[in-house]
């Protein structure tokens, strides 16, 4: 019984002792990077200091001497803007007509969720507004609206002022 108790110890000595880890030799060095690349610098990256891209104002848009400029992914919203047009035309025929009315509303809350996925938020802000022009009980519109405002308040920026806000970034194919 004893050697059984004694040998017992040993074996949980042994399981409890300090673990010895492998050494693992870094194979990589400063002169040699993992990437084909070339290295750059983080301020490479910024564009502190640099001055924003001219944007010329979009055929047909109402905020021609607009201050703001556009930032963000150019998208092809060609398909968006037939769609507006469509529903523009319709709601201004039959300005009584709600569906017409709420048609119109949700094309431009449809391109305004395409160009807040391209991080186009300014754009996409005017056609949240112009959305609740047309359907002033269109709540998801106004969430839109108060998260992009809040955006440019916790980035200390004034948002676009309603009519102010810029066109999409034209799109070449």
């Amino acid at each position: 019984m004893k050697t059984l108790i004694v040998g017992l110890l040993v074996v949980s000595s042994l399981a409890c002792g300090p673990k010895v880890e492998p050494v693992v030799q870094n194979t990589n060095s400063a002169s040699q990077p993992m990437r084909a690349e070339k290295l750059q610098t983080v301020t490479a990256h910024s564009t502190e200091g640099k001055q924003p891209p001219a944007m010329a104002p979009a055929e047909g848009s109402s905020s021609g001497g607009s201050k703001w400029s556009q930032s963000g992914e150019p998208i092809d919203t060609a398909k968006l803007d037939a769609a507006i047009a469509s529903a523009e035309k319709a709601a201004k025929a039959a300005p009584g007509d709600e569906g017409a009315q709420k048609a119109a509303a949700e094309a431009y809350f449809n391109r305004g969720v395409a160009l807040t996925d391209a991080r186009q938020y300014a754009a996409a802000l005017g056609d949240y507004r112009r959305a609740l022009k047309y359907d002033p009980n269109d709540e998801d519109s106004k969430k839109w609206i108060d998260q992009i405002v809040g955006i440019y308040s916790m980035l200390k920026k004034q948002a676009p002022a309603e009519g102010q806000e810029p066109a999409p970034l034209p799109f070449k194919k």
